[in-house]
């Protein structure tokens, strides 16, 4: 679900954005980035949504997609292990609403 769908159907979400270098690229010297965001119901705590721009999207955003599909919170996500070094990783390791 989009950022401006969450709002018009839920009211009070919360988002979670980042934007980074994977460490691959950090050691190669490219300069690709990767940006990520989560949409998530205030009230339920359920995400409701997330975006990726980058390399790899298909196959992060597959990987999340049975957790989104079974109404997964966003301390859910925060309980999680990320794998590192991963790009998905950073999709349990925000922390702060923008």
């Amino acid at each position: 679900m989009t950022e401006l769908d969450a709002r018009k159907k839920y009211g009070t979400i919360k988002i979670f954005k980042s934007e980074f270098k994977a460490l691959k690229h950090t050691f190669s010297g490219s300069i690709e980035r990767t940006f990520i965001k989560l949409v998530v119901d205030a009230d339920s705590d359920q995400v409701l949504g997330m975006h990726m721009v980058g390399p790899d999207v298909g196959e992060v955003v597959q990987g999340f997609a049975v957790a989104l599909q079974c109404k997964a919170t966003k301390s859910q996500f925060d309980a999680t292990i990320g794998i590192h070094p991963t790009l998905a990783e950073e999709f349990v390791s925000m922390r702060t609403p923008v």
